[in-house]
C-alpha cells in the first residue's frame, strides 16, 4: 500500500497565507494612504444605497422570511426592517439585499461584489463587539472595509480572475469568504495566527455555481453565503478553533489547488498574486461602481448602443427597421451573459443577459431599475428586438472589458462602433459621481431627511466615534420597493 506524508501542521513564515495575515494584523488607519479611506466612504455609501433598494424587493423578502423564521434575535440590525439578528444572520440578508438588484460594485480585474460581501460582514461584527466600554469607530470600519477590499481581489488573482467564470464558478462567492474574514477579523482584533486559522475555516466553505445566474433567486444570495461564511469563520477562530494551515500554499487539498482543477491555464493557479505589493498596490482603487442594474459584462455593450444614439440619434429612433444586432465581446462575457434568453423572462435572468440588456437600450434608450418591475420586464417589443441580436466571443477582446456592437438596418445601412471599456470602468465614476448615484438610487426608498443624515454620517466617518450608535438606526428603519 502506497504511503502519504501528510502536509505540516504548522504554518511556514514564508507561506503566503502567513504573509497576508500578518499584513492583516499589522494593518492600521495611518498605513492606508488618505485616497484609499476617502473612496471607503463612498464606498460604503454606494453599498449602503445598493442594500437599502433591495431591501425589500421581492427575492429578498423571501430570502428575509425564511432566514428569520429559523434564526433568532441578535443585535445586528437587518437593513431595512426594524429588526436585529445574529451576525451571522444579518451579514447574510444585508448581502443579500446589497446584491440584490445587480448595481453594486466590481473589481475590474478579478470578479468580486466586494461591497456585498465585506460591509454586512463589518456592520455585523461591530454591532456584536460594541458596547459603550468599547464603541467601534468609523476609522476602525474603514480599516476593515479596506482589509476586505483588498483581500478578496488577490485571492481573485491568485484563482485567475474572470477565468473562474468560464469554467462555471460564481467567482465573488468563490472569492469572497477570505475577504470576510480580512474585514471581521480587523474588528475583532484577531492576532496573525488566529487570522490564518479564520482564513481556513471560511475558505472550506466557499462554494458558488454560476448556473444560478439563469433563473435562480439564489444567485442573489450567493456572495451573502461568503459573507456570513467569514462571519462565522472568525468568531470560531476568535474561540480557539483551528483550521488548516497555508490555505493558500497547500497542495494536498488546499484553495487554490482545489479550485483551479478545472483551470485551462498553466499553471493553473498563481499563489504569488494573494501578496503581491501589499501595502503599495491598492485593489479599493480597482473596484468600479456600476451605473446600470446589470451584470458588469453586459455594460459595454450597453455602452456601444448609448454611443450610437448619440452619433446617430434620427436613425436608432428607428429601431424597429433594425434587421440585425451583432454584439462581440471578451469570452468570459460571452460565457456569463451571451446567451439567448427564453420567454418568459424572470428578473435575474433578464439582469444576467446581454440580449435583453441590449434590448432595454434599444427601445428605452435607457436602463434603470424600474424597468424590471413585473408589467414591464417581458414587453413583446423587447423580445422583438432580442430576436434579432447575435453575440459572439472575440479572441482579441479577451483579458479586457472591449466590445463591439454592430447594428444593420432594412435599407442596408450599418452602423458600427466599438468601445474599449464602459462607463465606470475606464475611468470608474468619481467621488461626485457615487453620490449623486446614492441620492438617484436611495430616492424614493427612503425619506430625504434619512438620505442626508446616512450620507453626513457615511462622508464623515473617521469623526464618529460610536459608529453603530450612530449609524445602526438609520439603516434599521423600513424601506419602500421601488418595484411594485
Amino acid at each position: 500500500m502506497a504511503t502519504h506524508t501528510a502536509p505540516p501542521a504548522t504554518s511556514t513564515d514564508s507561506s503566503v497565507t502567513r504573509t497576508l495575515s500578518t499584513w492583516l494584523e499589522e494593518l492600521t488607519p495611518d498605513s492606508i494612504p488618505i485616497e484609499i479611506r476617502t473612496r471607503a466612504k463612498y464606498q460604503i455609501l454606494d453599498g449602503l444605497a445598493c442594500a437599502l433598494l433591495g431591501a425589500r424587493l421581492p427575492w429578498s423578502v423571501k430570502a428575509h422570511d425564511a432566514i428569520t423564521a429559523i434564526e433568532g434575535r441578535g443585535k445586528c440590525t437587518v437593513i431595512g426592517w426594524n429588526e436585529t439578528l445574529t451576525p451571522s444572520a444579518a451579514a447574510l440578508l444585508n448581502s443579500t439585499f446589497l446584491q440584490g438588484f445587480e448595481i453594486d460594485d466590481v473589481h475590474v480585474e478579478a470578479p468580486i461584489h466586494t461591497c456585498s460581501v465585506v460591509l454586512p460582514a463589518v456592520l455585523a461584527a461591530a454591532e456584536q463587539e460594541n458596547s459603550s466600554n468599547t464603541p467601534v469607530s468609523g476609522s476602525a470600519l474603514i480599516t476593515a472595509l479596506v482589509a476586505g477590499y483588498e483581500t478578496g481581489p488577490r485571492v481573485g488573482h491568485a484563482l485567475g480572475g474572470s477565468h473562474m467564470l468560464t469554467i462555471g464558478w460564481h467567482s465573488g462567492a468563490i472569492f469572497g469568504p477570505a475577504a470576510s474574514v480580512a474585514a471581521v477579523s480587523k474588528i475583532l482584533g484577531l492576532s496573525a495566527a488566529q487570522i490564518e486559522d479564520a482564513l481556513s475555516i471560511a475558505c472550506t466553505q466557499a462554494c458558488g455555481l454560476m448556473s444560478a445566474q439563469f433563473e435562480s433567486m439564489v444567485k442573489r444570495m450567493q456572495h451573502g453565503f461568503a459573507s456570513r461564511s467569514g462571519v462565522l469563520a472568525t468568531y470560531l477562530a476568535k474561540q480557539g478553533v483551528t483550521g488548516t494551515k497555508d490555505i493558500f500554499d497547500s497542495s494536498s487539498g488546499g484553495f487554490l489547488k482545489t479550485f483551479s482543477h478545472g483551470a485551462e491555464s498553466e499553471p493553473k493557479f498563481f499563489p504569488e498574486e494573494v501578496c503581491k505589493g501589499l501595502g503599495e498596490v491598492w485593489h479599493s482603487a480597482k473596484t468600479r461602481q456600476k451605473p446600470y442594474p446589470l451584470m458588469a459584462g453586459s455594460h459595454c455593450t450597453v455602452d456601444c448602443v448609448r454611443d450610437l444614439q448619440a452619433k446617430y440619434p434620427a436613425k436608432m429612433k428607428e429601431w424597429k427597421k433594425i434587421v440585425k444586432i451583432e454584439a462581440e465581446m471578451a469570452r468570459a462575457a460571452m460565457k456569463k451573459g451571451g446567451w439567448t434568453p427564453e420567454k418568459p423572462a424572470n428578473v435575474t435572468g433578464a439582469q444576467m443577459c446581454v440580449p435583453y440588456a441590449v434590448a432595454l437600450q434599444v427601445v428605452d434608450w435607457e436602463v434603470v431599475p424600474a424597468q424590471f418591475a413585473p408589467g414591464k420586464l417581458n414587453r413583446e417589443e423587447l423580445w422583438k428586438v432580442m430576436e434579432m441580436i447575435e453575440c459572439r466571443e472575440v479572441k482579441e477582446f479577451d483579458h479586457s472589458w472591449a466590445q463591439r456592437v454592430r447594428i444593420t438596418f432594412e435599407d442596408g445601412e450599418i452602423l458600427e462602433t466599438m468601445l474599449k471599456a464602459p462607463r465606470g470602468v475606464h475611468p470608474g465614476l468619481s467621488n461626485e459621481e457615487v453620490l449623486e448615484k446614492w441620492r438617484a438610487v436611495t430616492k424614493g426608498v427612503i425619506s430625504q431627511e434619512r438620505q442626508r443624515k446616512i450620507e453626513e454620517t457615511v462622508l464623515n466617518l473617521e469623526a464618529v466615534d460610536d459608529v453603530v450608535a450612530v449609524l445602526g438606526e438609520l439603516l434599521r428603519g423600513e424601506t419602500a420597493n421601488v418595484l411594485q
